[in-house]
């Protein structure tokens, strides 16, 4: 069973739509998604493949990372009543989420880039249980970077991993022993530690609530020793506060992309129709 078909379970269960069996007789119907507010749109793909696994037949009138205007209809369903009324909380639950996630990641990365046209805003596995990729894929959509996807695609060395080998040289002398097969990152607060990584030839130091005049200085430092490593910011970092990180960062990293996040205001306007699509 695909994502779609179990949400849609969770959501109808072995019943059905009992309200709309209750007071439907094959009515037609029309379902306008509409934007109560500015907002990058995502989830619109997803909001597709509700309707169309409900027998409706959805057109989407702008693309996913477009930005939308107030009051723009988005996405346009037509079908059943029973089947547009079915799918329209899941549908819309997709795209409020996701353009929320998108818009608020877009707001970020123009801001930051004003500063430094290359740096990278970066999500992170702060994410809800089995709607990752969709959050995920929203922080994309903004125009930000996915990071890693789980613990099997990079290595990070966090702060108890540090703490169980009893320090960051400790760490990266078993990162020698038992290299791991991918991309090497290792977070570190302080300048110490940050060389002791640069030495250590990791790909990526992560700054972990430094201060952004403490980890200009910091980064500065580390990139002497190995002018080839990234350096990414993380840790208590806001939209108000991100530029200042990143006129030295390669990246900034935001659990807030995907945990603190405002959904966008969407509505679903039903109208009925007649057998053409014509509104009765």
């Amino acid at each position: 069973m695909g994502d779609i078909d179990r949400f849609l379970d969770e959501d109808l269960g072995e019943a059905g739509d009992i309200t709309s069996s209750a007071v439907l007789r094959g009515e037609k119907a029309e379902g306008v998604m509409v934007a109560r507010e500015d907002c990058v749109v995502a989830g619109l793909e997803e909001a597709c493949q509700v309707f169309e696994s409900l027998g409706a037949v959805p057109e989407i009138h702008y693309a996913d990372g477009d930005a939308v205007p107030k009051g723009d209809a988005a996405l346009t369903a037509v079908g059943g009543a029973s089947a547009v009324l079915s799918g329209e909380r899941l549908a819309l639950n997709f795209v409020m989420r996701m353009s929320g996630i998108a818009t608020l990641t877009r707001g970020i990365v123009d801001s930051c880039r004003a500063v430094n046209p290359e740096i990278k805003i970066a999500a992170t596995r702060k994410t809800t249980p089995g709607f990752r990729a969709y959050e995920k894929k929203a922080v994309a959509l903004g125009g930000g970077v996915p990071h890693r996807s789980g613990l099997y695609d990079m290595a990070l060395v966090k702060d108890n991993h540090i703490v169980m080998c009893g320090g960051v040289k400790e760490a990266l002398s078993r990162l020698k022993e038992r290299p791991p097969p991918a991309k090497v990152e290792i977070e570190v607060t302080n300048l110490q530690d940050a060389l002791l990584a640069a030495e250590g030839n990791v790909d990526v130091i992560m700054l972990d609530n430094v201060p952004p005049e403490e980890g200009e200085r910091i980064a500065s430092e580390a990139r002497k020793i190995n002018p080839k490593v990234e350096i990414e910011a993380s840790g208590g970092i806001t939209p108000e506060s991100a530029p200042k990180y990143a006129r030295w960062a390669n990246a900034i990293s935001l659990g807030a992309l995907t945990h603190s996040y405002k959904s966008i205001d969407f509505s679903m306007d039903i109208r009925k129709v007649d057998g053409s699509g014509t509104p009765d």
